[in-house]
């Protein structure tokens, strides 16, 4: 680097020329070159490529692209989509095994791997696998098991089973409507399943209950604030008599002194 003569200090412009000469040999490359969804293999190979996106894999193990898989199942024959579903369903038996020895999170990938397998020509397979892997994750993260359940239900809209196990769900969320509508739902499809009736009627008293208990404390603030409001006039909520209609549930209001 050369300097003025005079004070031996570089100028802004050499400094900048210095800083900046290797910037393009030490730029990170981005075009990394795009691989094909599915690879095509010889002859003498027998499986498929069925790694969808490992960049998906990296950013949200749980995640599945439909789109991606879109694009593979395109390009596959009728009889590799079965081979494929087989496979899927080989997985979701590991899952199984995996879920029955409390290995949760190891149960909650294959099931995953399971749904990047199988072809979306599959609905209710995949709805099965989806339901699984919000079993698995109950314990793991219940929003993420809801949302499971919530595409478990999307892609078989009579799935009993991913209903009811959203529904408990909800429950341990504190979310007690959502929890009933779920079982409201399986009794729309199912009037005579006697255990989810029963479910859904000490679910109501539940809410019933928490309604009650929010009533009283919304009761008590509204009478601290009238007793704060009425103390100038020499009043408090005692001056008044708050009586409910047993035949309409409204109420009336009426002063003593």
């Amino acid at each position: 680097m050369s300097s003025d003569s005079k004070s031996g200090i570089p100028s802004n412009e050499e400094l900048i020329e210095e800083l900046t000469k290797n910037l393009e040999s030490s730029a990170i490359k981005t075009d990394f070159p795009s691989d094909d969804v599915v690879s095509h293999h010889s002859e003498s190979d027998s499986e498929f490529d069925t790694n969808v996106n490992e960049e998906n894999e990296i950013r949200d193990e749980d995640y599945i692209d439909d789109t991606l898989l879109k694009e593979r199942d395109d390009k596959l024959p009728e009889e590799k989509k079965r081979e494929l579903l087989q496979e899927a369903l080989s997985l979701k038996n590991e899952g199984n095994i995996k879920f029955k020895n409390q290995e949760h999170e190891e149960a909650s990938k294959i099931y995953t791997d399971a749904l990047r397998t199988c072809p979306l020509i599959f609905p209710n397979y995949r709805a099965i696998f989806f339901a699984n892997r919000a079993a698995a994750k109950s314990n793991i993260n219940i929003e993420s098991a809801i949302q499971d359940c919530t595409r478990a239900i999307e892609l078989d809209p009579d799935y009993l089973k991913a209903y009811i196990r959203r529904s408990k769900l909800f429950e341990r969320n504190d979310k007690l409507d959502e929890a009933l509508d779920d079982l409201k739902k399986v009794l729309e499809i199912d009037r005579n399943y006697a255990e989810v009736a029963y479910n859904a009627r000490v679910l109501q008293e539940k809410i019933n209950e928490r309604n009650e208990k929010l009533k009283t404390e919304m009761m008590a603030k509204l009478k601290d604030l009238g007793n704060m409001v009425l103390k100038p006039f020499g009043l408090s909520t005692q001056n008044f008599q708050l009586n409910q209609d047993p035949n309409t549930g409204g109420y009336s209001v009426n002063f003593k002194q």
